[in-house]
């Protein structure tokens, strides 16, 4: 399972913890992290190790970071490839990516504009500063590997962009990211008008 960031996917973890789920099978891995301290509250993984290891019967070694703090990122994003080639097979296929959408069509890290966009030999990459601060990412190739897909979209600042990826967009980041194996779940602020009307229609 990868999970990416933002805040509601913590309370999903959290609430997940509680589930009746082979833990004991699961491995956790990153989409994306901010290169932060660690325990720095811009780091995923500082939120990603509250909600599920105080929750879930997981222990460390089951929740794989990506090591930010390195002084040579991208040696780091490749020993993280070779971490998922072992966990996931080479290449790796992940069973299941969380990804979020950001009101500029981006996910994960994959950014507008960033060369990351175009990386296609590697599983994982480094990406240039956005909104202050480097990043690493999985990149196209896994996350369309992978066996599903489960967007979570919430925010009224996300209608156009939710709009865009469910018309298969590609020209947002995020309408690159196949869609026969993906389900997306929207919150009423950000379904907007489609919401609006399956309340009329009900």
């Amino acid at each position: 399972m990868a999970v990416s960031g933002g805040h509601t996917p913590w309370l999903m973890l959290r609430a997940l913890g509680t589930a009746d789920v082979p833990w004991s099978a699961v491995h956790v891995v990153q989409v994306d992290e901010r290169v932060a301290p660690a325990g720095h509250p811009d780091r995923n993984l500082t939120h990603l190790r509250e909600a599920l290891l105080n929750h879930a019967p997981l222990t460390a070694d089951q929740i794989h970071d990506m090591a930010v703090e390195s002084d040579d990122l991208e040696t780091a994003a490749a020993q993280y490839a070779a971490i998922l080639q072992r966990i996931a097979g080479s290449p790796p296929v992940l069973d299941l990516v969380h990804l979020g959408l950001g009101p500029d069509g981006h996910t994960a890290s994959l950014v507008p504009g960033d060369p990351v966009l175009n990386v296609q030999a590697a599983d994982v990459a480094v990406t240039g500063v956005y909104q202050g601060r480097r990043r690493m990412t999985l990149t196209y190739p896994i996350i369309n590997r992978s066996r599903q897909v489960l967007w979570v979209v919430t925010g009224s600042e996300k209608v156009q962009m939710l709009n865009r990826l469910l018309s298969g967009d590609a020209s947002i980041p995020a309408g690159r990211i196949v869609h026969e194996r993906a389900r997306a779940l929207g919150d009423e602020a950000a379904a907007g008008q489609m919401a609006a009307e399956s309340t009329r229609g009900a």
